[in-house]
């Protein structure tokens, strides 16, 4: 099945500056896109698919004119990047949300002063014995 030519205008960068498709740009008399959509328009005339007219184009401006990147090579990463950074993400609040439900740890509850310094003074007084031993 053949593209059509808004298809491939949805699938070209217009060269103005405009960041927009071909098929989107809005300036009037576009120095890129009309040219471009009229070179859109031969390809299509000589019966080339939507694959070849596309490579046809990136051979012609390079990769930057194609408004989506490849999914070949280095370009894979900017497929998977975003959905690895939404997963991270994820990942992070997931983490912190059960760190702030987790309740607060207790603090042990403390044996009165004396209790403990009696303690201490018992054991002092038995390694002092053995030590005389």
């Amino acid at each position: 099945m053949n593209a059509t030519q808004s298809e491939i205008e949805e699938s070209l960068t217009c060269q103005c500056g405009c960041g927009l498709t071909v098929h989107s740009c809005n300036h009037l008399q576009c120095p890129s896109g009309i040219p471009l959509k009229a070179e859109i328009a031969s390809q299509l005339g000589l019966g080339k698919t939507r694959p070849e007219v596309l490579a046809y184009f990136a051979g012609k401006y390079g990769e930057k004119i194609l408004s989506a990147p490849t999914a070949t090579g280095f370009n894979v990463i900017a497929w998977v990047m975003p959905f690895a950074a939404v997963l991270v993400a994820a990942a992070v609040m997931i983490v912190v949300a059960r760190r702030w439900r987790r309740p607060a740890p207790t603090a042990p509850v403390a044996e009165p002063a004396g209790e403990r310094e009696a303690a201490w003074r018992e054991r002092l007084e038995a390694e002092l014995k053995r030590f005389d031993a």
